[in-house]
C-alpha cells in the first residue's frame, strides 16, 4: 500500500494539470491505509503539494487586479500562513530523515513561494480598493497579521536553527545535517521576509491619505467625527492595520537584534520600518501606540549590546581591543541610537514619560566611554565609541530638550536628574567619601545600575562631567529655552569638580575627542576639553536670550574658594575678554573697581583668602592674559585723585597680587616706581619716631610690602635702595625682639619676612658692611630665641631667599669668625627643617648659594641631621653623603627645567626649514619688487599734484623744526636739567627729524 501511495503521490507531483491530480488524489482515497501506515505524513505532504499548487494561480489572479477575486486568494492566504507557521516548527526541529528529507525541500520550497506570493498581494492591496467596506477591511488586517506573525516564526527558528548549532556535541552531526537542510533556502527566504516587511509599510503608508482625509473630517465635524471614529468604520481598521504594524515591526527588529549579528537585514528593515509607520499620522497613532516601550525596547538592545561586549572585553582584559572589533560592537549601538532619537523627536511627550530610562541610558554610555579611556587595552575602543556614539548620545537628549511639547519645567527635571540638583549631590559625596571612592568600577557593573540607584552612585559622577561637556560641545544644535537651562546647570559643574576624585581625574586624565574639524580623534587633557567646550557654550549663548544668565554665572563665580574652579572661571573671563567690545570690556573693568574699593579693609588687607584678595586676584589674573590698557585703566581708576580712602590699600593689595606693572605704559612705570620708593624710605627713616606720622596705609609697613611686590613682579633691583634698608631691617629685628604684643610681633615678622625679600633681590646690600649686624641679629633672634618665637615661622621661606644671596658675602670660614658661624648656624636651621616646602626652598637657596660663592668648606653649611641625609622609607641613618647625592640630583633637575640643549638632528631639521623659509621670502621679494616697478613704470607719466593743503603743512614743520633746534641749544647749555632726561629729548628729536626730512623729499618730488 506505501509503495502504491508512494508512486501516485510522485505522479500528482509530476502532472501539470489539475484535472489530472484531482483523479490521482482520488485514487489515492481509495487506497487501504493500514494501521501502521504514517497518515499525518501523507497529510502534511498532500497539504505541501495542494498548497503548491495553488499558489501559482491565485498570483496569477491577484496580478489581474480584479477585485471580485482578490479577497478570495487573501482569505487563502490567511489559512496557508496559519499552515505554514505551524509546520515550520515541525520541518525544522524534526530528526527523522530518509523520506522527510524530500518533504521537507517541498516544504521549504513552498515557504519561499509563499513569501513571495505575501509581497504580491500586499501590492494588490494597494492597488485595489479593499477597504471600501469594513469587511474587506477586516480581511486585509487578518491576512497583514499572518503575514507579519509566520515573518515572526521565519526568524525564530531561524534562531532556533543557530541555537541548536551551538548546543552539546551529541546534536552536532544533527545540527550540520539541519544547516545542509535548509542551507539553499535560508538565504532566499530572509530576503522574501524583509520583501514582505517593506510591502506592509508600503501599504501602510499606502493607506495614509484615507486616514488623513477622515481625520480632517473628523476636525471638521467636531464631536460627532470623533464619536464615528470610535464606533469601528473602516478608518478604525485602517489605524489598526498601522498599529499592528509598529508592534510587529518592533517585535521583529527585537527578535532580529538578539540574534546576534545574522539577520542584519531583517534588523534593519524592521526598526526603519517602524520609524516610517510612526510618521504617518502621530495624532492618530499617539493613542493606539505605546510609544514608551519601543523607546524600552531600543534601549534595552543598546544595553544588552553593550553588556554583550562589557562581558567579553572583561574576560580578555589584557588583550587590546581593536577598533575593527569595537566598530561591530558599536555600529549596532549607534543603530538603536538614531532610531530612538527619531521616535523621542516624533513623539516628545510620550518619550518624557520614560525620561529616567532615557536619562540611564545616556549615563551608561557615557561612563562607559570613560572607563574605556582610562584602561591601557580599551584606547582604541574608546576612539571608536567617540567617534560613533558621543554625538548620537547628545542627540537623544537633545531630542527630549528641544521638543516644543515639552515645558520648561520638564527641562530642568531632565537636567536635574542627569546632573545631579545641590541637595542631591551633598548627600552622594557624603556617602562616597569613606568605601565608593576607593573601588573600581568595571564595565559590566556600569551596565547593571538601575535608574533608582544612578542619582546616589559614585562611578557616574565623572560620566556625568563627560556627558555636560558633550552637551555644551554641541550645544549649537539646542534651541532657546533648552541653552538657558544647560547654562543653569552651569552652577552644578563647579559644585562636582569640587569632589577630589572628579578634579584629580579632570587634571591627571586623558579623553579621546573629536578635534575641531569633526573628522579626526585626538587625545586631550580633560581639563582641556572641559575648557574647549565652556568656550563654545560661551560663543553659542552670546546671541542668546541665556547670555544674561551666563554673565551672572560668571561674576558669581568670581571669588571661587576651590583653585580648579577659579582657574576654570578665569579662563572663561580671559576669554571674553579677548573676544568682547572694547567698552564692553572697559564698563566691566571700571565696575569691578568700584567692588574692590567697597570691600576694602585694613584687616583683610593682608589675608590671602579676604573678599579684597581674592578680588584683587582675579583681577591681576584677568589683566596678566589681558590687552595691556585694561592695565592702564585700572591703574587710572585706582591712583588718579585717590578717588577713596581705601585706594592706597587696593593698590597695595593688587601689588601683593602680581598686578603687572610692566604692561603700563613707561612713564606711569616710572611714576609708580619713584613713589613707591619714596614711601619706603620715608617709612624706614621714621620707624624709630614716637609716634610714628599718619600714613596714607591703614596696614603698619605698607611701604616695605609695596616696594617687595615691586621687585618680585618686576624682577629686578633699584640702585636707590641702600645701606638704610639694612639698618631698618637690624632695627626691626630689635623692635620685634622687645615687643611684648603678639599682634605687634606678628605684625613685624610679615614686615622683617618682606624685608629679607627685598635685600635679597638687590645683591649691592650683600657688599655693605652693615650687612654682618644684620646676619648677627637673625642669627640671634632663629637661633638663639626661636623657640619663643612662632611668629617666625611664615618668614623662613625669605629667609631662605636672603641667603640664597649670601654668594657676594665675604666670610672667613673659620670657626672662630662670628660672620661665618652665624652663616652655618642659619643654614643647618632650614635645612634640619623636614617639611617640604621648606625642604624645597632651603636646598634650592644652598644650591643658589654654591653655585656663586667663594668659599671652599661647603660642608661646614650642613649639619649632619640635615633633612635630606635621612633614608627616605624608614626616616633613620642620616648621611651626608645621602644630602650631596639629593643635592645633586635636585640641582640637575632643576637645570633641565630652565636649559634644553638641542640635538644635532634637530639643528639639522631646523637649519633645513630656515633654509626653506628663506627662499620663499626671497622669492615672495622678489616678486612684490616686480610688481612695485611695473606700478612705478605706469605711474610715471602721470603728473602728480599735491594738495595746497600738504604743501603748507610741510612748510610750518620745516619751520617748527628750525624753531625746536633753536631751543635744543638752549637746553643743552642749562646744567641744570636733567642729563637723561636731555639724552632722551635728543632721541626722539632725531626720529622726527628724519620723518619731516622724508616729507619734505616726498613734496619736492612732486
Amino acid at each position: 500500500m506505501e509503495n502504491n501511495a508512494t508512486r501516485i503521490l510522485e505522479e500528482i507531483k509530476s502532472s501539470d494539470l489539475i484535472e489530472n491530480r484531482v483523479q490521482l488524489l482520488t485514487r489515492l482515497v481509495q487506497l487501504d491505509t493500514a494501521e501502521n501506515s504514517d497518515v499525518s505524513s501523507f497529510v502534511e505532504s498532500l497539504t505541501c503539494l495542494l498548497n503548491k499548487a495553488i499558489l501559482p494561480v491565485a498570483s496569477k489572479y491577484l496580478a489581474l487586479d480584479r477585485p471580485d477575486c482578490s479577497h478570495y486568494f487573501l482569505a487563502f492566504g490567511t489559512k496557508a500562513s496559519q499552515w505554514c507557521a505551524k509546520h515550520l516548527n515541525m520541518s525544522v526541529m524534526s530528526m527523522e530523515e530518509s523520506q522527510e528529507e524530500e518533504h521537507s525541500n517541498v516544504f521549504f520550497q513552498l515557504l519561499l513561494d509563499y513569501l513571495r506570493f505575501s509581497a504580491s498581494s500586499f501590492t494588490a492591496i494597494g492597488k485595489i480598493c479593499f477597504t471600501s467596506d469594513e469587511s474587506s477591511a477586516v480581511t486585509v488586517h487578518k491576512f497583514v497579521s499572518e503575514q507579519l506573525n509566520l515573518t515572526k516564526e521565519v526568524i525564530l527558528n531561524a534562531k532556533v536553527e543557530i541555537s541548536v548549532l551551538h548546543c552539546s556535541h551529541l546534536l552536532i552531526a544533527f545540527s550540520i545535517l539541519l544547516r545542509q537542510k535548509v542551507e539553499s533556502f535560508s538565504s532566499e527566504i530572509f530576503k522574501a521576509a524583509q520583501v514582505v516587511i517593506d510591502s506592509v509599510v508600503r501599504l501602510c503608508k499606502d493607506f495614509s491619505p484615507t486616514v488623513n482625509q477622515c481625520l480632517n473630517e473628523t476636525k471638521t465635524s467636531g464631536n460627532v467625527g470623533i464619536a464615528r471614529m470610535e464606533e469601528g468604520n473602516t478608518v478604525c481598521n485602517l489605524v489598526s492595520i498601522i498599529t499592528l504594524g509598529v508592534n510587529s515591526l518592533s517585535e521583529l527588529g527585537m527578535l532580529a537584534a538578539r540574534d546576534g549579528g545574522n539577520l542584519v537585514t531583517i534588523l534593519n528593515t524592521s526598526w526603519k520600518g517602524v520609524i516610517s509607520l510612526l510618521q504617518i499620522d502621530k495624532q492618530i497613532l499617539v493613542s493606539k501606540v505605546d510609544v514608551g516601550e519601543i523607546i524600552l525596547k531600543l534601549l534595552s538592545l543598546i544595553k544588552e549590546s553593550l553588556r554583550f561586549a562589557a562581558e567579553a572585553w572583561s574576560c580578555s582584559a589584557k588583550e587590546n581591543i581593536s577598533a575593527t572589533e569595537a566598530r561591530r560592537v558599536f555600529l549596532p549601538v549607534k543603530f538603536y541610537l538614531i532610531n530612538a532619537v527619531k521616535v523621542v523627536a516624533l513623539f516628545p511627550s510620550q518619550a518624557s514619560m520614560v525620561f529616567k530610562e532615557i536619562s540611564l541610558c545616556i549615563l551608561m554610555i557615557s561612563a562607559f566611554r570613560v572607563s574605556l579611556s582610562q584602561q591601557t587595552h580599551g584606547k582604541s575602543a574608546s576612539e571608536v565609541m567617540t567617534d560613533l556614539l558621543e554625538k548620537t548620545t547628545v542627540d537623544l537628549l537633545s531630542a527630549l530638550l528641544n521638543a516644543g511639547e515639552t515645558t520648561q519645567e520638564f527641562r530642568l527635571t531632565l537636567l536635574d536628574s542627569l546632573f545631579v540638583d545641590e541637595q542631591c549631590f551633598s548627600n552622594q559625596i557624603c556617602k562616597r567619601q569613606s568605601h565608593d571612592s576607593q573601588t573600581k568600577t568595571s564595565l559590566v557593573d556600569i551596565l547593571s545600575i538601575s535608574a533608582e540607584s544612578a542619582t546616589s552612585t559614585g562611578v557616574l559622577l565623572l560620566a556625568r562631567v563627560v556627558l555636560f561637556q558633550s552637551v555644551m560641545r554641541y550645544s549649537s544644535e539646542l534651541e532657546a529655552d533648552a541653552k538657558f537651562a544647560i547654562t543653569k546647570k552651569l552652577h552644578w559643574l563647579l559644585d562636582v569638580l569640587i569632589d577630589r576624585e572628579v578634579y584629580s581625574s579632570i587634571l591627571c586624565s586623558q579623553l579621546p575627542v573629536v578635534d575641531g574639524s569633526g573628522k579626526t580623534i585626538i587625545w586631550e587633557s580633560m581639563f582641556s576639553a572641559l575648557l574647549l567646550s565652556l568656550k563654545t557654550l560661551m560663543v553659542i549663548l552670546s546671541s542668546s536670550p541665556a547670555w544674561e544668565e551666563l554673565e551672572t554665572f560668571l561674576l558669581q563665580n568670581l571669588l571661587h574658594p576651590h583653585f580648579l574652579c577659579w582657574q576654570i572661571v578665569m579662563e572663561l573671563w580671559c576669554f571674553w575678554v579677548r573676544h568682547a567690545t572694547e567698552d564692553l570690556v572697559a564698563n566691566m573693568i571700571d565696575k569691578l573697581c568700584i567692588f574692590m574699593m567697597s570691600v576694602s579693609s585694613s584687616e583683610a588687607l593682608l589675608c590671602p583668602d579676604s573678599v579684597l584678595r581674592r578680588t584683587t586676584k582675579s583681577i591681576c589674573f584677568l589683566l596678566t592674559h589681558s590687552p595691556k590698557s585694561l592695565t592702564a585703566r585700572v591703574y587710572k581708576n585706582i591712583t588718579t585723585e585717590s578717588r577713596s580712602e581705601s585706594a592706597p590699600d587696593v593698590y597695595l593689595a593688587l601689588l601683593l597680587d602680581g598686578f603687572p606693572l610692566n604692561f603700563l605704559p613707561d612713564r606711569t612705570k616710572n611714576e609708580a616706581k619713584e613713589q613707591i620708593i619714596t614711601d619706603f624710605s620715608h617709612f624706614i627713616e621714621d620707624f624709630n619716631e614716637k609716634p610714628s606720622k599718619p600714613s596714607r596705609h591703614t596696614v603698619v609697613g605698607a611701604p616695605v610690602f609695596a616696594l617687595s611686590a615691586y621687585l618680585r613682579i618686576l624682577k629686578m633691583s633699584i640702585s636707590k635702595i641702600d645701606s638704610k634698608t639694612l639698618k631698618f631691617a637690624v632695627a626691626l629685628i630689635q623692635k620685634y625682639r622687645n615687643s611684648k604684643d603678639e599682634t605687634t610681633k606678628d605684625r613685624y615678622s610679615e614686615i622683617l619676612s618682606e624685608t629679607l625679600s627685598i635685600i635679597s633681590r638687590n645683591e649691592q646690600l650683600y657688599t655693605y658692611h652693615e650687612m654682618d649686624n644684620v646676619i648677627t641679629e637673625l642669627q640671634r633672634l632663629f637661633i638663639s630665641e626661636t623657640d619663643n618665637h612662632h611668629h617666625l615661622h611664615k618668614s623662613k621661606p625669605n629667609l631662605a631667599l636672603f641667603l640664597s644671596g649670601l654668594g657676594r658675602y665675604e666670610m672667613s670660614e673659620t670657626e672662630t669668625c662670628p660672620k661665618s658661624r652665624a652663616v652655618w648656624e642659619i643654614y643647618h636651621l632650614l635645612l634640619r627643617k623636614r617639611h617640604w616646602a621648606l625642604v624645597h626652598h632651603a636646598v634650592t637657596a644652598f644650591g643658589y648659594f654654591c653655585a656663586r660663592t667663594s668659599c671652599n668648606q661647603l660642608w661646614r653649611f650642613v649639619p649632619e641631621d640635615a633633612a635630606l641625609a635621612f633614608d627616605i622609607g624608614s626616616g633613620k641613618g642620616a648621611k651626608t653623603e645621602r644630602f650631596m647625592s639629593e643635592l645633586k640630583m635636585f640641582l640637575e633637575k632643576e637645570e633641565a627645567l630652565l636649559s634644553v640643549t638641542p640635538s644635532q638632528e634637530e639643528l639639522e631639521l631646523l637649519s633645513k626649514e630656515g633654509t626653506e623659509v628663506k627662499a620663499a621670502v626671497q622669492k615672495l621679494l622678489e616678486g612684490r619688487s616686480q610688481l612695485r616697478s611695473m606700478e612705478v613704470e605706469k605711474r610715471s607719466n602721470k603728473k602728480r599734484k599735491l594738495p595746497e593743503g600738504i604743501s603748507r603743512g610741510v612748510e610750518l614743520l620745516q619751520n617748527g623744526m628750525k624753531r625746536i633746534n633753536e631751543g635744543l641749544r638752549e637746553l643743552g647749555s642749562n646744567e641744570n636739567e636733567n642729563e637723561e632726561f636731555q639724552k632722551s629729548f635728543l632721541n626722539q628729536f632725531s626720529c622726527l627729524e628724519d620723518l619731516v626730512s622724508h616729507l619734505v623729499s616726498l613734496a619736492a618730488s612732486d
